[in-house]
């Protein structure tokens, strides 16, 4: 069995300079945690597989496409290949979610 603890995963440098974590990273798929704190933002970038996203604390403003909403814990949100997208914490508050890619990309993210 193998456990993967948050706080033992180094921050993954970005071109978003926010704290990326990965915690797991297989030839089939990823899961990466994210945290924005009050202010923060994802640069709106281009995925090439099919990611959703899991609330984990908080709420943020999830952009895909020209469509924007508020988002809230433990809710889910699709976000479809090839289509640009990015999160934002406009709130006070620490705005943490989940990051699953799967299939796991064979291609790099598009910053646009």
């Amino acid at each position: 069995m193998n456990i993967v603890k948050l706080n033992e995963q180094k921050i993954t440098e970005t071109p978003h300079k926010v704290d990326v974590r990965k915690l797991y990273d297989t030839e089939k798929a990823q899961a990466i945690h994210i945290t924005l704190k009050p202010g923060e933002a994802l640069l709106k970038h281009i995925t090439p597989v099919d990611v959703f996203f899991y609330i984990l604390e908080g709420k943020g403003i999830v952009e895909i496409g020209n469509e924007q909403k508020e988002v809230h814990q433990d809710e889910l949100i699709e976000s479809p290949a090839k289509i640009p997208h990015r999160l934002m914490n406009q709130s006070k508050d620490m705005f943490r979610f989940l990051v699953v890619k799967v299939p796991r990309p064979t291609e790099q993210t598009k910053v646009l």
